[in-house]
């Protein structure tokens, strides 16, 4: 059993030490991470294979060459990200000089979900590290393999008073939690997501949650239905369908509903095969649990196409589900899994008040060719982010922060917004000792007018 307390307080010792704060030695550790991801591509790939059935085209794309990116990105910039910030001074506080000084928090805990195993885990760990802080990793249970490569990558790369790695499932989660930390990185679901804010509150610890929802994509009368089927398709079905921001129900205009289903009917046909159960780069559930909750989603509305299921293998066919209604169990819940509910709609004013009614959701996808719609949407609709005329795409760059809100979660990564959520930033103002104004003291007397002209 792992002492957590011990090896919190020798993360605490090696931060006090001052090292993580020197940007060479947070680029030297980047950098050391970078070559053992490069020359262990192929190993990663093997165990994505393991836990997810993951094809080596699609563990690539969506974990380790999103991890590479984040690396070259975080490597370029880091020394720029890193400097003290001299600021504007008003008037008032004449003479004196104004800095920012970004500084790690010190300890921090990442706590990674079981879809993306891999990228999840190790793109918050670059931000971590590039804002100088001590890490403790906490991957999945369920991911066993990418979780014990993992933890074999952090125990040949770094000492564990820096980076350490705690593998199991809720036991150890919960004794994590019951310690303190400097800052918690929370990537899961909402229900455990709240669990993690109860904890921090304790000791008032900050928290970043990324978290999930049923993210609607809307399809207009407008639309490239053929392109849209296609993308859909491809975002609805990647990783089958374990993405927090994979479509999770199609909101399509009326007119052009039985088209759009036809073209996905095509676009599943062409891209899993005839029989995608027995497709050997198909993914899998992760665990039988899921499974049976998703079998539990097929009774609704009508089948368009799949519903089929190998129990031996764990995969479920890509689903598309015809008239479903919003009082559907499918519509109650994130689905998860290769299950798409298609719901139709009239009018965008329709659109914006049924997704408003409901949690605000970590992504939403447009297919439009309407400038009007497009505008409308952004205007009244408040979501993480997303896509017009594309979906998943948007997370799959370090320029933009990633994130969600409300119900979908909070604080955002990537890029310099990974580095942000990792760092606090120490205001300092440095006077002057020659000159001292003296109308900020009492007796007060007139110097409200004074105050006034130079505010």
């Amino acid at each position: 059993m792992t002492d957590y307390k011990q090896m919190i307080l020798n993360q605490r010792r090696f931060f006090a030490k001052g090292t993580t704060k020197n940007l060479e030695f947070r680029m030297e550790q980047l950098q050391k991470l970078q070559r053992w991801i490069n020359e262990h591509d192929d190993e990663i790939l093997n165990v994505l294979k393991q836990d997810l059935n993951k094809a080596p085209v699609e563990g690539y794309a969506t974990e380790v060459g999103i991890v590479k990116e984040e690396l070259r990105y975080a490597i370029k910039h880091l020394r720029s990200w890193g400097k003290v910030k001299r600021v504007h001074t008003p008037i008032t506080q004449f003479p004196s000089r104004s800095f920012i000084y970004p500084e790690p928090y010190g300890t921090v805990l990442i706590m990674s979900p079981w879809n993306y195993p891999f990228q999840l885990t190790v793109a918050p760990l670059i931000a971590a590290l590039c804002a100088g802080n001590c890490a403790v990793l906490k991957p999945s249970a369920y991911s066993v393999a990418t979780s014990a490569l993992m933890h074999r990558m952090v125990d040949e790369l770094f000492d564990p008073a820096y980076v350490a790695v705690v593998e199991g499932g809720r036991a150890e989660n919960e004794g994590l939690l019951n310690e303190r930390f400097d800052y918690i990185f929370f990537t899961g679901g909402v229900e455990v997501g709240k669990l993690v804010m109860e904890k921090a509150a304790k000791y008032v610890t900050p928290v970043s949650l990324e978290l999930g929802g049923k993210s609607p994509c809307i399809v207009d009368e407008t639309a490239n239905i053929n392109m849209a089927a296609k993308r859909i398709v491809w975002g609805k079905f990647l990783n089958a369908g374990q993405t927090c921001v994979a479509p999770d129900y199609v909101l399509v205009h009326r007119s052009v509903k039985d088209k759009l289903i036809r073209q996905m009917m095509k676009q599943v046909t062409k891209m899993y095969g005839k029989e995608p159960c027995r497709n050997p780069d198909y993914p899998k559930i992760i665990n039988e649990r899921h499974l049976t909750r998703l079998k539990g989603l097929l009774d609704e509305g009508k089948i368009a196409t799949g519903g089929t299921v190998n129990d031996l293998t764990r995969q479920m066919a890509p689903t598309i589900l015809d008239g479903v209604t919003w009082g559907d169990n499918v519509m109650s819940e994130e689905i998860f899994g290769p299950i798409l509910p298609v719901l139709v709609y009239d009018s965008m004013v329709e659109v914006v008040q049924d997704i408003n009614a409901r949690p605000k959701p970590l992504a939403l996808y447009l297919f439009t060719k309407s400038a009007s719609n497009e505008a409308y949407v952004m205007k009244h609709i408040s979501y993480g982010g997303g896509c017009i005329n594309d979906t998943i795409c948007h997370l799959a760059t370090s320029e933009m922060p990633f994130g969600g809100v409300g119900t979908s979660g909070m604080g955002s990564y990537h890029g310099k917004a990974g580095f942000d959520t990792f760092t606090h930033y120490k205001s300092m103002m440095k006077k002057s000792t020659k000159v001292d104004l003296p109308f900020r003291y009492p007796p007060y007397k007139n110097q409200l007018d004074l105050l006034k002209k130079i505010q």
